[in-house]
């Protein structure tokens, strides 16, 4: 059994999809109102059927009042780190506190480019990444006033302003499947932040991944519970028959999450779907049967 701890979120997937043009924003308030965590947006730039999910997360976080937002996932080629980090503390000052930074090394490369992004391949994108983080916690680090400096392969800060400063800790979320941006994900993230569909061979796979996680946090003098484990359903259907590992009644979610939480450590439950219905009972059902499952296995 693997228990990290973590208090349990609950949280959505939305698509941020232009028209109609308040779909994201709507789905993010329904979320709050079904007593969600956390609402999350996809980020592809290179979408034009979508909104830029950073300016989305800035209307949403202004249009709600207590639920969390995060992209899932920022993709790192496309926004430069102290940029980003700045941007970041500007949403998380604004809102109170509430904004999360999930980010990753860049997938969907085609499109990327086509944004005037120089390609890199897969090891330089994850050494980029690493590169970014370091930044990115040094210019939020409050206890450093003068100007941030950076001079590596892949980022380059003269003077850098690190103003403003972020109104709470911001925890960083990975996204990352392969063995060396899992041990990125050790080494170095607050949260790894993954979906379900894309972890291969099921829950032996996903138990690899953890394993991987905790040895990198290890080598790198962490505890490995300082590293919340999150997940994506990117298909969930309550009323579907179907083979996803969430297509069935709200009974089969919450015995499947409560295993995910106890046997898997997972202590955020992320849907998407972009029905409202679904995440009504999401919130409804689901998250206080599962909280309550823990609890109890806890005490």
């Amino acid at each position: 059994m693997t228990d990290y701890g973590h208090d349990l979120l609950f949280g959505s997937f939305v698509t941020p999809v232009a028209q109609p043009a308040r779909h994201g924003v709507d789905l993010a308030v329904v979320s709050e109102q079904a007593g969600l965590d956390l609402v999350t947006f996809q980020d592809h730039p290179y979408q034009s059927s979508f909104h830029d999910t950073s300016t989305l997360l800035t209307y949403v976080a202004a249009q709600t009042k207590k639920i969390a937002v995060s992209a899932n996932v920022t993709s790192l080629p496309l926004r430069p780190p102290l940029g980003l980090a700045r941007a970041a503390a500007t949403v998380d000052r604004l809102s109170g506190g509430r904004f999360r930074l999930g980010i990753g090394a860049g997938a969907f490369w085609d499109g990327i480019a086509r944004l005037g992004v120089r390609r890199l391949t897969t090891g330089q994108g994850i050494s980029a990444l690493k590169e970014a983080i370091g930044i990115i916690r040094d210019a939020w680090d409050p206890s450093e006033q003068a100007p941030l400096n950076h001079d590596g392969p892949f980022y380059r800060v003269i003077d850098g302003d690190r103003a403003p400063y972020a109104h709470h800790p911001i925890p960083i979320w990975v996204g990352s499947y392969k063995p060396r941006m899992l041990a990125l994900t050790g080494a170095l993230a607050d949260g790894w932040l993954p979906s379900i569909e894309y972890i291969d061979g099921g829950l032996q796979g996903l138990a690899d991944a953890n394993d991987r996680i905790d040895d990198a946090a290890r080598e790198a003098g962490r505890e490995p519970a300082e590293i919340r484990r999150l997940m994506n359903f990117m298909r969930a259907d309550l009323t579907s028959t179907g083979q996803g590992f969430l297509d069935g009644p709200a009974r089969l979610w919450i015995d499947r999450l409560t295993l995910l939480a106890l046997d898997h450590g997972i202590s955020a439950f992320i849907i998407g779907g972009d029905d409202p219905s679904t995440l009504a009972r999401f919130g409804a059902e689901v998250a206080p049967a599962v909280r309550e499952n823990v609890a109890q296995a806890r005490r």
